[in-house]
């Protein structure tokens, strides 16, 4: 009998040994995925920034064309008012 308890209390043992060891590789599966989602994640953010730091760029230097050709307008229209003025003085 005593050999009976000690093998059903070693069965007992092993079977809490292997369902730990059953959550223990299911805990570490979920967190895998949720690293493999987390470093998903991490990409497309990164691709994101790198979109957006693109489209700034190019926002910078459309402003910067813009703002030349601002300046080259506004000297145009004061030639031409200049021009005008002579040409009405006379």
């Amino acid at each position: 009998m005593p050999t009976e308890k000690s093998v059903d209390a070693a069965l007992v043992a092993l079977r809490q040994a292997v369902a730990g060891l059953e959550n223990a590789v299911d805990m570490r599966f979920e967190a895998e995925r949720e690293n493999n989602e987390i470093d998903g994640e991490v990409r497309r953010v990164h691709a994101d920034r790198a979109r957006l730091a693109q489209e700034l760029d190019q926002s910078e230097f459309r402003a910067n064309r813009l703002e030349e050709v601002n300046r080259e307008v506004s000297r145009r229209l004061v030639t031409a008012m200049e021009t005008i003025r002579a040409v009405l003085d006379r």
